[in-house]
């Protein structure tokens, strides 16, 4: 888990984040830090490091074109019907966020990067989800209601599937639960009370087979929840229901109905900017019937609600994905709403950088370590990470020749394609004669799927009798090539130290490579 506090900077907008990062316990993160954490970081299980980050990180102008073609390109023609902000509504909006983060100061707890809060009183399926620890079963895509922000087609009705994998029966996923280390799972949609013996058959399955050890939960729109319903769920060991009451015109009497029946209630929904003025109502209402938690995220555009959003006239981000600007501010000012009235209903803004971000580190870690080969280590944002030494012939012989001299582990290297190359591991770093080489640093990423495409190398992981996961891994991005002095400061902030530099180092390739490495911080630059 991680925590950190907001400290704003009176005598400007500008405001610093103090993290406290603690490592997580579940088995890639401990790979990353018994091997692959920069050794004057590292400390026993659960040791907590600190780090100074910003409030949002600026995107470079090369990093804001290459959203900006991948956004246009996703939407084509209607691209074009999507207002972006002009500069001065970006400046304006920033200085809105500025202020309601500083109005937060001191009073919530930020974690993950900078991409979540408040940190106080998640529920235990978004800690579970925030230390890298979930799987989200969609065990349908049908859907009884028509919420115009959904975005998801709503209308398939195949296999329950998770990353794109299916599963036949509740043995399968209890089995890929197993295999890859989950402590947390849900049922999903569409809406799973559509499926009523499909989703209490998953559920059953998997606390028959985890216990305490799996927390389960499941979400709704809550129209087809009733009292014989609510107690068969709870009955299988349903820890955990979420209701999206944005579904139900923001009604409550379905939540009453599960409300000391299924142990914790949450509410999650997104922060819709017209609808602020009516949750600031609902709060108190939402904690007087027995929710525990209320969950906020970031509205997201899709080709599935494209028209509903755009005919709102909302103002449109550029991002991985493209985002709806209002609603994060919507998000911030109802916490903010909700910690003056001193209403004791803890709220957590869920972000798009965080899902984008942490979501997706949690599944690279999972699977890198199936793939990775013994020379090669996990980045701290999930990438697999190869360093090649490139010098020539002579030089490589003669530092291989040294490795066997020192009893080098002779999986931590291995010879290059080309006798020019020489594959290592971050541990022999300071065994290298630099004078003899350059860096070649390269990142793949992985991913998880039903059947192999044979574009990439790819592993086959068993998870429950006759069913197997592939993962395929491929070049996240263009191998990077260092030399000279750029090799000295890449082992000091990436592997020794662990340090960011400042404004005197002269680390020229240090934005390109710290997303791979360690992965963007803060919340989402606004443009």
């Amino acid at each position: 888990m991680e925590s950190f506090a907001i400290a704003a900077d009176s005598d400007s907008e500008k405001f610093s984040l103090k993290l406290e990062i603690r490592l997580c316990q579940k088995p890639p993160i401990d790979y990353i830090a018994e091997n692959n954490t920069p050794l004057s970081r590292l400390g026993p299980r659960g040791a907590f490091r600190r780090l100074e980050v910003g409030g949002a990180m600026a995107r470079s102008a090369k990093d804001r074109s290459r959203l900006m073609a991948g956004n246009e390109r996703e939407y084509g023609e209607r691209y074009a019907q999507l207002t972006f902000p002009t500069a001065s509504t970006a400046q304006h909006a920033l200085a809105r966020r500025t202020e309601l983060l500083q109005a937060l100061a001191g009073r919530v707890a930020v974690g993950y990067g900078g991409t979540k809060l408040d940190c106080n009183g998640l529920s235990p399926g978004c800690r579970i989800c925030a230390e890298g620890g979930w799987s989200c079963l969609f065990i349908t895509g049908r859907c009884n209601c028509r919420c115009f922000y959904c975005p998801t087609a709503q209308t398939e009705n195949d296999l329950p599937t998770t990353n794109t994998v299916d599963f036949r029966t509740p043995a399968d996923f209890v089995g890929y639960l197993e295999r890859f280390g989950f402590s947390g799972a849900s049922i999903s949609g569409g809406e799973p009370l559509l499926s009523p013996k499909r989703s209490l058959a998953y559920v059953r399955a998997v606390k028959k087979h985890f216990g305490a050890r799996m927390h389960v939960w499941l979400y709704t729109n809550g129209t087809l929840a009733n009292d014989e319903l609510l107690r068969r769920f709870r009955d299988a060991g349903l820890d955990e229901i979420r209701f999206d009451i944005g579904a139900t015109d923001y009604h409550l009497d379905k939540l009453r109905l599960a409300a000391g029946v299924i142990p914790t209630v949450t509410v999650e929904i997104p922060a819709i900017p017209e609808d602020l003025s009516r949750l600031k109502d609902k709060l108190v209402e939402m904690r007087e019937a027995g929710v525990a938690h209320l969950n906020l995220h970031q509205m997201r555009l899709t080709p599935y609600n494209f028209e509903h959003l755009v005919s709102r006239g909302y103002t449109f981000l550029h991002g991985e994905k493209v985002t709806v600007l209002e609603s994060e501010l919507t998000a911030l000012e109802l916490l903010r709403f909700g910690l003056d009235r001193n209403i004791d209903l803890p709220v957590n803004y869920c972000s798009f950088v965080f899902k984008n971000r942490y979501q997706a580190r949690a599944a690279r870690l999972r699977n890198g370590c199936f793939i990775m080969k013994g020379y090669e280590t996990l980045t701290e944002n999930g990438y697999i990470r190869s360093l090649t030494l490139l010098g020539s012939p002579e030089a490589v012989t003669r530092q291989m020749e040294a490795f066997t001299r020192q009893a080098v582990d002779k999986d931590l290297w291995s010879k290059g394609g080309s006798r020019g190359k020489l594959l290592i591991h971050p541990r022999l770093w300071g065994l290298i004669d630099w004078n003899d080489f350059s860096l070649l640093v390269g990142y793949s990423s992985t991913r998880q799927q039903a059947s192999m495409s044979y574009r990439n190398p790819f592993v086959s992981v068993p998870v429950h009798a006759g069913k197997a996961v592939i993962i395929e891994r491929a070049r996240a991005v263009a191998d990077f090539e260092l030399r000279g002095e750029d090799c000295e400061s890449y082992g000091k902030f990436f592997l020794i130290d662990g340090k960011q530099p400042d404004k005197r180092d002269k680390f020229t390739l240090w934005a390109e490579l710290l997303p791979f490495e360690r992965g963007l911080q803060g919340l989402q630059d606004y443009f």
